[in-house]
Order: C-alpha cells, then sequence, then structure tokens
C-alpha cells in the first residue's frame, strides 16, 4: 500500500511516521523545497520532532502530483485555514479518482462560511461517500514515539472506517469507528478553544480545581453544540470529546493550553505563532464557534470569553468575572 500525506508539519510527520514504521510507503508532501531534500537525506524533519528517525518507507516531495501518483488513499494534514486552498489544488491535479479515499486530520471550522471541514472536502473534491476524518486524543510527540494511543475514524460510510481502521492501526495505536461525523469534528474545534481557557487559567496561577471546572463546563458547551447541529451527545463523552478535551487541555504538548499561558503573561497571538511555528487552531476555532452556537441557539459562554481576549482585546480580569458571575443555573440545562 502507497499513502499520500499532504502536510509535513508535526502531526502530517507523526502520521507519516506511524504509517512508514507498519511498512506503508509513504509520500509526504511539504511545500518547502529545502525541507524536502533535508527529510531525504537524513530521514529527518529538521522543524518538527526533529528528534524521530524516519523510515525509509518515506519519500518526500513538493510536487503533488508525485505525491498523489500511485496512491491508495490521501491523508490531509494542513492547518484548517488552508484545507479549502489545498483540496481545491489536489483536485485540479486529475490525480483523486473519486473511489480514492480521503482522511483528515485537521481540526478546525471554515471561518468564511461555518462549514465543518468534511463539508469543505465534499465542496472542492466531490464524492462525500468515500470522506473520513481522524480525531482523538494524540499528541503527534507521543504517537510519534509510540505511546499507547487510541483514536476514532468517523465517515459517511462505514466501509470507508473501516478501511481508514485498518491503514492506521497499529499495537500501539489503537483505532475505532464511527458515523458521528458532524458530533467528532465539532469536538475537534471547540475543545482548542477550552483549552485555551485552561491554559490561562494556568498560566494566572490557578490551581487543579479551576482546571476541573473549566473542562467539564467546557464539555458541556460542546454537547449542547453538538447536538444542537445534529450531533450524538455519546461522541462527547468519548476519544474525540472528553478524551481529545482533557488531553489538549492539561498536556505539556498542547500548543493550545500552551497559548494560554503566553496570553496570561502577555503574548500576543502573532508572538506566540512566530516563537513557536505553530498555529494555534483554537485561536481561529474561537471566531467560528462562537458564531456557530449562536446559530444553533446554544450557550457557549467560554468559548464566547476567549474570542473577547483574543480578538477584542477584553482583559483576563473581565473573562474571569464574566464567567464566575453567570446567573445562577442546574448543572444541565
Amino acid at each position: 500500500m502507497r499513502i499520500a500525506v499532504i502536510g509535513a508539519g508535526s502531526w502530517g510527520s507523526a502520521i507519516a511516521f506511524l504509517l512508514g514504521e507498519k511498512g506503508t510507503e509513504v509520500n509526504l508532501w511539504a511545500r518547502n523545497a529545502e525541507l524536502v531534500s533535508t527529510i531525504n537525506a537524513t530521514h529527518h524533519n529538521p522543524r518538527y520532532l526533529a528528534e524521530v528517525q524516519l523510515p525509509n518507507t518515506i519519500t518526500a516531495t513538493n510536487d503533488l502530483s508525485e505525491a498523489l501518483s500511485d496512491t491508495d488513499a490521501v491523508v490531509l494534514a494542513t492547518p484548517s485555514s488552508a484545507v479549502r486552498e489545498t483540496a481545491h489544488t489536489l483536485a485540479a491535479t486529475g490525480l483523486l479518482p473519486q473511489e480514492k479515499p480521503v482522511v483528515i486530520l485537521s481540526k478546525g471550522i471554515e471561518h468564511a462560511t461555518g462549514l465543518t471541514l468534511l463539508e469543505v472536502l465534499a465542496d472542492e473534491l466531490g464524492c462525500r461517500e468515500r470522506l473520513a476524518v481522524l480525531s482523538g486524543p494524540n499528541h503527534a510527540e507521543e504517537v510519534a514515539r509510540g505511546i499507547l494511543s487510541a483514536t476514532l475514524i468517523a465517515a459517511y460510510e462505514n466501509q470507508v472506517a473501516c478501511f481508514f481502521q485498518e491503514v492506521f492501526a497499529t499495537s500501539r495505536f489503537r483505532v475505532y469507528t464511527s458515523s458521528d461525523v458532524t458530533g467528532v469534528q465539532l469536538c475537534a474545534a471547540s475543545k482548542n478553544v477550552i483549552a485555551i481557557a485552561a491554559g490561562i487559567a494556568a498560566g494566572l496561577g490557578f490551581g487543579d480545581n479551576t482546571a476541573a471546572m473549566i473542562i467539564t463546563r467546557g464539555l458541556a458547551e460542546i454537547s449542547r453544540l453538538v447536538q444542537a447541529a445534529g450531533g450524538q451527545p455519546q461522541t462527547c463523552m468519548g476519544l474525540a470529546g472528553m478524551g481529545d478535551l482533557i488531553v489538549t487541555c492539561m498536556s505539556k504538548h498542547s500548543r493550545n493550553r500552551s497559548f494560554g499561558v503566553a496570553l496570561a503573561q502577555g503574548k500576543t497571538l502573532e508572538e506566540y505563532q512566530r516563537e513557536t511555528h505553530m498555529v494555534v487552531e483554537g485561536a481561529f476555532a474561537s471566531q467560528t464557534i462562537p458564531r456557530l452556537a449562536k446559530a444553533c441557539d446554544v450557550e457557549v459562554p467560554i468559548s464566547n470569553r476567549v474570542h473577547d481576549v483574543i480578538w477584542e482585546d477584553r482583559p483576563l480580569d473581565d473573562m474571569i468575572t464574566e464567567l464566575m458571575e453567570r446567573p445562577f443555573k442546574s448543572e444541565f440545562y
């Protein structure tokens, strides 16, 4: 089997590593020609996961046609903001026949349209039946080290989910399937916003009680949104929901949490991304999730306050006051 992995960031590199270790031939596409040369010469990605030795089964290229040629499936691992442009370019190659399965690793909601990323792919590639999304508590740093992990594949068609289940599963990476493409994608986008709030709390010196409050109340607003948008509430209790929420809010590897810490220390989004070379997906999701929630007529108070801090320069003290002094409610409403 040969798989094209489009995107050589930390997650794309980790997935390429996982597939390559299984003996799968991997065409790893990166935009930067110098990076491609370095990966092929040294079997290391010097910018992301630099300490990981990439298997000889991985070949890097900056030519999309070469990356897609003679492949059985495509893994899309670009930032969410680049998904439509990348998908449009992929379609233009003519190397994506309708029977070729495509799975996306990106997490977010398209800013301009409010569409989920699978809906964006369906727009650009057609044949939504061959599309899937992978999501779960999977930090690239740990997957590339072979640390025991589990993930979820959600697809419109069960046979596509099962296909990718076989593609990715290893003795250290357990893969489950789901038909709830809406719920899985909304969990994936929303949890990044909640993780920024958890990072802010940590950066301000609050403790475990506060973290637990943010995680559980964050899960409550994610669940309301998922159900209102047509997803399955039980998805929020699984790997793509609670699992990913916990690890993103608490892990030292979480860029969204660490960005929240940086915010509490006075840094801006631009400064953080420039220093880390990382895209903070939760910052951009904090623009789209509140809009979607408003359209669905559900409350997402944590996401709203994160939006205000990042995009309207609201003081952190205001965020805390507004959340803690909201009208009293029952826990589940």
